[in-house]
């Protein structure tokens, strides 16, 4: 997704090579769909890498120079991740070279949209603060649609990933019922308060429809421990309150600075 705008202006310039891999067998770098663009000076995306990715480029760049020559429609090639190519994977690719130019531009643009679309997950991000503004930037090249919510209005930067929408919520946790299913949830606003809020309004979410995929609360066991003991006052069970994950964050990870923690974070977040 974040080089579909880069990939649109250099095609309007020149042609470039469109490779597809259209089968993957045994332990190979990337699985069936993966694309990348290879232009005369550059390229954009990856097949994963590699001496078997220098081969792919050299070979599309031959057939970019080869603008008459009748071999240069669509072309099917074998590639097997052994000895020939450096490589001790064990796997085969087969990969489709395809010449584009900006005719193709809107075509290739809707593929890489219904990529993300059937591979991207909801995330709700509930919290503008540093940890939020971290996280979002890291969260920008991994295959998350991120709805990031905080009750301040001014609290968002200028400037967001194209696959993050800001959205003002007072009260914050009204935004709860309105998630996408499936949504992965991250609760770390300013305010305890707001924190407990939306937890609840997300249990009670569970309780109705158990339909998100992860809950998590910034925070220590401390503030956790606290919290239970709100929640169990608002009615929630204990079985209610262990799908709440608390403290967030994948074991090890220790610093407290917020991209540290949010690394962990999205970590944790590719392991659900």
């Amino acid at each position: 997704m974040h080089w579909i705008p880069v990939l649109l202006e250099k095609l309007a310039q020149a042609p470039a090579i469109w490779i597809t891999v259209l089968q993957a067998q045994g332990s190979v770098p990337r699985g069936a769909g993966t694309v990348m663009a290879v232009f005369a000076d550059d390229f954009l995306g990856t097949i994963g890498g590699g001496h078997l990715e220098f081969e792919a480029i050299a070979e599309a760049r031959r057939r970019l120079l080869s603008d008459n020559d009748p071999t240069c429609l669509p072309l099917e090639k074998r590639f097997a991740l052994g000895p020939s190519l450096g490589q001790c994977c064990g796997g085969a690719l087969v990969l489709k070279f395809e010449r584009v130019t900006k005719q193709d531009a809107a075509r290739l643009q809707a593929l890489l949209q219904d990529q993300a679309a059937q591979r991207f997950q909801p995330l709700a991000l509930f919290g503008g603060g540093h940890v939020g503004k971290a996280l979002v930037q890291t969260l920008a090249a991994l295959p998350f649609h991120v709805r990031w919510i905080d009750s301040r209005d001014e609290i968002f930067p200028s400037n967001v990933p194209a696959h993050v929408v800001c959205e003002h919520s007072n009260p914050v946790q009204a935004a709860v019922p309105e998630l996408a299913p499936h949504s992965r949830v991250l609760i770390m606003s300013f305010s305890h308060a707001e924190d407990l809020d939306v937890v609840a309004a997300c249990l009670l979410r569970q309780r109705q429809h158990h339909d998100l995929a992860f809950i998590g609360l910034i925070g220590s066991a401390t503030k956790w421990a606290t919290f239970k003991r709100r929640l169990a006052e608002r009615g929630f069970s204990e079985a209610e309150c262990q799908q709440v994950t608390c403290p967030i964050g994948v074991p090890g990870i220790t610093g407290k600075e917020p991209e540290v923690i949010a690394i962990a974070v999205a970590a944790q977040l590719l392991q659900v």
